[in-house]
């Protein structure tokens, strides 16, 4: 990639719109060099003549800049978004966050995810983790306090509240239902 290309992507150059298309490794989508998202690490970058060819590497269009001219449909769109929580539930994960990584903006963000699974992508997040904290709870011996840290919660009581919440039980109330169930 040229410091030409680069300079055109980061301060997003509509100027170059019809010379190359820019797609991010890390997060599967092709843009136009004037896209407003958040600009991707230069590392992560990989230019393309075309929308063809991005499309025939595997990249999908950003919904936020259209470089197709058409709408990612909000059911795959979802999905991706989906997948990056599945992976990175342990991040900071928040509205504006999801929103960059997909491209799109975060009152559509909300709203579409709400219609194609049923939930917000804040709750999809805290089922994530606490699903993610029973496997913890009942395959390790980790503290709570761990286990917390380690799904992303770094606020033990939270974490403790949240799944209580979620559970009606508390974390350490769950472990041990689940040594007695189990005969652990």
């Amino acid at each position: 990639m040229t410091e030409e290309k680069w300079q055109a992507i980061i301060n997003n150059d509509a100027a170059y719109n019809d010379k190359f298309f820019y797609a991010v490794k890390t997060t599967g989508i092709f843009c136009r060099p004037s896209c407003k998202s958040r600009p991707p690490k230069k590392e992560n970058v990989l230019i393309f003549q075309n929308a063809e060819q991005a499309l025939y590497a595997n990249f999908r269009p950003c919904k936020r800049c259209k470089p197709t001219g058409e709408r990612l449909p909000d059911h795959e769109w979802v999905a991706q978004i989906t997948d990056y929580i599945d992976q990175n539930y342990h991040e900071k994960l928040t509205l504006e966050t999801l929103a960059d990584i997909s491209h799109g903006s975060p009152y559509h963000l909300h709203r579409t995810f709400k219609r194609v699974r049923g939930v917000t992508p804040v709750e999809y997040i805290q089922q994530t983790r606490i699903n993610k904290a029973k496997e913890l709870l009942i395959q390790t011996e980790k503290t709570i306090t761990d286990i917390s840290m380690s799904i992303g919660i770094p606020n033990t009581a939270y974490f403790i509240t949240l799944f209580k919440k979620k559970t009606a039980y508390t974390p350490e109330q769950y472990r041990q239902l689940e040594v007695t169930k189990n005969g652990i």
